[in-house]
């Protein structure tokens, strides 16, 4: 009778503690496929480092609320079997997600990247501004990633810094990236747009890359609109032909800026300040890039119009009216500049 108990009360625990860990498995399993309740009402983010184990980023997960406890986190990698294909990295979650929802994303590598926009005809300094307000580093940080000339020096050996080459973009960044990596993708991505079609066209017009890259630079500070563009080019390739200078105001604003004494707005006086820059005294492209060309302005350079215009001057609204000689140049002068500003 007694051996009879015994055994009917072990059969009971034994059941008991199959149910129990039935009961376990099956609260495991609804919190693998379904998403986490206590998510918080904000968005999150979580810094996976390199080199963290699973576990590890278990403990990061909940901690931030992501999910709900580290054994169900174990339980989808064994499910799953994505232990070893964790990713380093920020991520972002802005939703409710299920167990293994959290483990498919981290596998995926599906990190939150952040944009940061570098529009054309920027100098250096201007990127260094844009980059130093952002969350990203400073802007002394990227001034001095952006003398590394040797990224550059195999297409243009005469480089003292990275201006013109650091090309303008919409770039999406993870928030760890330094200075020096956004340079290297900046140039990187110069380099696809200056392709092997531009190199050729270049060749067959007689100028090296740092020369067109230069007379971009020149086009992209003249005009924002497209239809200008190969205009205003051959009016640089016009005048460089026949020895005239070529008299381009951006020129004198980025000799001025680089000596730190543009106060917005360029005088006469300005136009006589001494610097290989000022096209006005020295005739010839500028000693370099004056500022970040996009891909239609380098186009721009390499195919100019077929047009004989060796001048041209803002109509204030964005535009330009082009002239092919100084009397015609001087009536727009005066219609355009003189006559606009006494009427106003």
């Amino acid at each position: 009778m007694t051996l009879h108990r015994i055994a009917l009360g072990g059969l009971v625990v034994l059941v008991l503690g199959v149910a129990v860990a039935g009961v376990a498995t099956m609260r495991l399993v609804a919190r693998w496929e379904a998403p986490y309740r206590g998510f918080p009402t904000t968005e999150v983010f979580v810094q996976i480092m390199p080199g963290s184990g699973a576990l590890a980023i278990g403990g990061q997960l909940v901690e931030s609320g992501v999910v709900q406890d580290e054994w169900a986190f174990r339980y989808a990698l064994w499910k799953t079997n994505l232990g070893r294909e964790l990713k380093a990295g920020e991520y972002r979650f802005d939703q409710p997600l299920s167990v293994s929802q959290v483990v498919s994303k981290i596998a995926r590598g599906d990190v939150h990247l952040r944009p940061l926009m570098f529009p054309e005809g920027l100098t250096v300094p201007a990127m260094a501004s844009i980059f130093g307000r952002s969350d990203f580093g400073t802007a002394e940080e990227f001034l001095v990633a952006s003398q590394r000339v040797e990224l550059i020096v195999a297409l243009d050996p005469e480089a003292s810094d990275l201006e013109g080459y650091l090309f303008p973009d919409t770039y999406l960044l993870p928030r760890t990236i330094t200075a020096d990596q956004l340079v290297e993708r900046m140039v990187v991505r110069f380099k696809q747009a200056f392709g092997e079609p531009l190199l050729q066209q270049a060749g067959e017009a007689g100028l090296s890359m740092r020369e067109v890259v230069t007379l971009a630079s020149l086009i992209e500070r003249e005009t924002a609109l497209a239809e200008e563009r190969p205009v205003v080019s051959a009016v640089y390739l016009n005048r460089l032909k026949i020895g005239i200078a070529l008299q381009c105001d951006p020129t004198v604003i980025y000799a001025l800026e680089r000596a730190g004494l543009y106060e917005g707005n360029l005088t006469r006086e300005n136009l006589t300040y001494d610097s290989p820059y000022n096209t006005y005294l020295y005739s010839g492209l500028p000693p370099g890039p004056i500022a970040a060309p996009g891909l239609a302005s380098l186009e721009a350079a390499v195919k100019p119009a077929d047009v004989g215009y060796l001048y041209f001057v803002s109509r204030n609204d964005g535009s330009h009216v082009f002239a092919s000689s100084l009397r015609e140049h001087n009536r727009n002068v005066r219609e355009y500049q003189i006559q606009f500003f006494r009427e106003r």
